[in-house]
């Protein structure tokens, strides 16, 4: 049995060799083979540099390095695209996924389980503000989205084979994991787990990195907000009908002034922004469509270490041809810019 951990890594310089002190002795006591897939996300510090020396003495560790960030749900789509493991864990880098739960979810994968999903018990070192919107996220998408979604659990999960095939056929261009693995409905086993502060760095998810993950979540795999800009046009449609009601109340029983431009304002107001969200919904929905209709690749792999050259690349992903290293530049005359 092969085991592939897949390890998404954008400038994580500082926590790489804590990571495989804790990693490698994990991967031994699963009982099987196994292969660490590192995909360098478009890294700016000196992770992609170490992922290279790390590799270099070690064929169980492969590289794929992006030639830019592509985000983190790309990363992940390349390192299954290349997994070629009989159970393939997906884990991120900073250590708040503990390594030490991959023997026993292995071990519940060669029981029969198609996905193995790590749930959080607790956030320590998160504020109550990212728990509290955690929180809410979590029971919007339940509640408006997908019900089989599952509180708490994240990225960190360990796939059979078989849900590893099935995954690779969502090739679309945005993309959020955790509603793919809930829409393929496959048997699925729950792993709680305390989930540890982060060991170095900061958060690759800031709040407005949260709220796109949410919309692209809530977009993807919904209608919702289009009905609820239908619903609340209209509620706005209703209100203008009662206000109208009670101008003609006002002018035809009571004969008294109708209120003028401050009225016709606020109305204005109303039904401008109710027609400007709802356009704005029907616009985001339009330009998803057009993304999708150009077809392009979802990740461009530029370094491959220690991985075969693929005959044929993976659907919607492309992979460079291994280039010469480029020379340093001397006796110029004036500097040149170079643009990767």
């Amino acid at each position: 049995m092969l085991v592939s951990i897949i390890i998404p890594v954008y400038n994580e310089a500082e926590g790489l060799a804590t990571l495989m002190e804790r990693l490698l002795p994990a991967a031994k006591l699963t009982g099987a083979d196994y292969e660490v897939i590192f995909v360098n996300d478009g890294s700016t510090d000196e992770s992609a540099q170490i992922l290279t020396e790390m590799s270099a003495g070690n064929t169980r560790l492969k590289l794929l390095g992006f030639s830019r960030n592509f985000g983190h749900q790309a990363a992940i789509t390349a390192g299954l695209d290349f997994a070629n493991g009989d159970a393939v864990v997906v884990m991120d880098s900073d250590l708040q996924d503990p390594p030490e739960l991959l023997p026993e979810m292995v071990s519940l994968v060669r029981q029969g389980y198609d996905v193995v999903s790590a749930q959080r018990r607790a956030r320590p070192g998160d504020s109550p503000w990212k728990r509290g919107t955690a929180d809410l996220f979590y029971w919007f998408m339940r509640r408006f989205v997908d019900q089989r979604l599952v509180p708490e659990v994240g990225d960190f999960r360990c796939f059979s084979r078989t849900a590893v095939l099935a995954i690779r056929q969502f090739r679309e261009q945005h993309r959020f994991m955790r509603g793919l693995v809930a829409w393929l409905g496959l048997r699925e086993v729950i792993v709680p787990f305390e989930r540890e502060e982060r060991a170095h760095g900061t958060t690759k998810y800031p709040f407005f990195k949260m709220l796109h993950l949410a919309w692209t979540a809530i977009s993807s795999f919904s209608a919702f907000p289009l009905r609820l800009s239908t619903n609340t046009g209209f509620i706005v449609i209703l209100f203008g009908f009662g206000y109208f009601l009670y101008t003609l109340f006002r002018a035809l029983v009571q004969r008294t002034a109708i209120p003028g431009w401050t009225s016709l304002v606020c109305l204005q107001v109303i039904f401008s922004g109710a027609i400007l969200m709802a356009v704005g919904v029907l616009g985001n929905y339009v330009a998803r469509i057009y993304e999708e209709s150009k077809h392009r690749p979802l990740y461009v792999v530029s370094n491959l270490q220690n991985l075969p050259m693929p005959i044929a690349g993976p659907e919607r992903g492309v992979v460079l041809e291994p280039r010469l290293p480029i020379e340093p530049l001397a006796d110029l005359v004036a500097p040149v810019r170079i643009r990767k």
